[in-house]
């Protein structure tokens, strides 16, 4: 994971922790979900598997859904799970936009 982290956003990152998996739409494939501490502040994406990302605090984060310029993961999903852990609450639903 760190591996992954590093190589395709530029991110070291120390204290990882397994939070839960769901299936993957790929043939015999599962997604992992993790919660880990960056060591660093700097991006530096690879363009290939990531094309943009970029840190925000809580409030920035409530800003962005709320311009619309940032769209949150559908909730059955194990991002929007992982978001919500780290945000505090509930993420608006995309109905809501």
């Amino acid at each position: 994971m760190r591996r992954e982290v590093f190589e395709e956003a530029g991110i070291t990152v120390g204290h990882v922790e397994y939070v839960a998996s769901q299936p993957w739409p790929f043939p015999s494939s599962l997604m992992l979900g993790f919660m880990a501490r960056a060591t660093s502040t700097d991006i530096d994406v690879d363009g290939d598997e990531i094309h943009e990302a970029r840190w925000f605090s809580r409030d920035e984060l409530t800003a962005a859904f709320e311009a619309g310029e940032v769209m949150p993961p559908y909730g059955i999903s194990i991002a929007a799970r992982l978001i919500e852990m780290w945000y505090g609450k509930p993420l608006p639903t995309r109905s809501s936009f």
